[in-house]
């Protein structure tokens, strides 16, 4: 869902200012594209968040709504016979 960017020529860089060697700060950029890679399958927006968020509340919403109609339709269907048997 989200693109993550990573510039592996400015890490490997930085890898070797550090004291790696070429094949070391390479290896180390391509665990880290790898691991970005599997893990970015997981990663979602906060817009993406919200919206499921709302979406599920007023699905919530809906369905409290119909319990207390059905609730307040049960009621006065007993207040009614009740006051029938009196």
């Amino acid at each position: 869902m989200v693109a993550i960017t990573f510039d592996t020529h400015k890490f490997i860089r930085k890898l070797e200012t550090a004291g790696f060697t070429r094949q070391q700060a390479e290896a180390q950029a391509e665990a880290l594209v790898e691991a970005l890679a599997a893990t970015s399958t997981d990663v979602v927006t906060r817009e993406y968040l919200d919206y499921r968020l709302k979406a599920e509340a007023a699905s919530l919403k809906v369905d409290l709504v119909k319990w207390v109609a059905g609730m307040l339709l049960a009621q006065a269907g007993l207040i009614a016979a009740l006051v029938k048997l009196l």
